[in-house]
């Protein structure tokens, strides 16, 4: 991925959203061609001239200094991920495109394997910035089971939302879904943009999917902390969860992905359901062959889960 490239195409689609009005600048609007802010306009605000911010939108940042930054995110009205995402670009831009010395892989340790095997009442899995899942206890397993259905391992939860025809039945608020998903791996390859599993993966997926191309064309860029998902799962049904992101300080790029669920709601007794049904799984694992990890559990009713 071209560093200056990508910085060129961020700020053009930042400046693209932000009208005269929502600037302050409603006096400056007359004929326009375009609906968005002005080059010269988005220097104004930033408070350098207008060929300075020329030569940052063409790329070119080498040197530039924080409080330029600082005054351009405030110009754009960027929000705490695209001011992340802005940095990043300037910096791999200043290294002069130079991969940064990167450490081992992270890998899940199997002390944080022990944490989410004794969180047995909640559906928990590690992910790394790729939406690669490396690790989950039984429940979380259970929770996420379509994304297995591809033998690819590991699991990739991006991989599974655009490239799965069962994703838009079991995620309920697909759309919303598949632009935070995107969302994601375009502020990570600003942070990485010499990852070349995440070059791949980006690569697969804007051959294979145009509602992946035209989203990362967006170039939005989202933190994926806390929230609710909906979800419509083959063996429980319906549930409506609420998820936390819990980065792991001592591996840097791992994150244990939680659920829960409101008590004394459906959902709670689905989840409960779910646990039963991954029981049963195990135990079926455990005393022959005829019940395969990571098969889609589409055929089975909610009634067969607790046997």
């Amino acid at each position: 991925m071209d560093a200056r490239q990508e910085l060129r195409d961020f700020l053009i689609s930042r400046r693209a959203k932000l009208t005269p009005e929502q600037a302050g600048l409603s006096a400056y609007g007359g004929n326009r061609r375009v609906s968005g802010l002005r080059r010269e306009e988005v220097a104004l605000l930033a408070g350098v001239s207008a060929d300075y911010y020329v030569k940052l939108e063409r790329g070119n940042a080498r040197g530039v200094s924080e409080s330029v930054l600082d005054s351009l995110a405030r110009a754009l009205q960027l929000d705490e991920a695209e001011r992340a995402h802005l940095y990043d670009l300037a910096n791999t831009v200043s290294a002069g495109g130079r991969p940064a010395k990167g450490g081992p892989k992270p890998r899940v340790r199997p002390s944080v394997q022990r944490i989410l095997d004794s969180m047995t009442t909640t559906p928990a899995y590690v992910r790394n910035r790729r939406l690669d899942i490396l690790a989950a206890n039984q429940l979380g397993r259970a929770l996420i089971s379509p994304a297995y259905a591809d033998p690819r391992r590991p699991a990739n939860l991006a991989r599974f939302m655009f490239l799965d025809p069962a994703a838009p039945e079991y995620y309920l608020d697909w759309e919303p879904m598949a632009g935070d998903t995107v969302a994601i791996l375009r502020a990570e390859a600003g942070r990485d943009p010499h990852d070349k599993a995440l070059q791949d993966l980006v690569g697969e997926l804007s051959t294979r999917s145009e509602a992946f191309r035209s989203r990362w064309a967006t170039h939005n860029v989202r933190f994926h902390r806390t929230g609710v998902k909906h979800l419509q799962h083959p063996v429980v049904g319906e549930l409506t969860l609420d998820y936390e992101a819990m980065e792991l300080p001592a591996d840097t790029g791992l994150t244990i992905i939680a659920y829960s669920a409101e008590p004394a709601t459906a959902s709670r007794d689905a989840l409960s359901l779910l646990a039963s049904w991954a029981a049963t799984l195990d135990q079926d694992q455990e005393h022959g062959p005829e019940t395969r990890a990571g098969t889609r559990p589409g055929s089975l009713q909610p009634g067969q889960a607790t046997g």
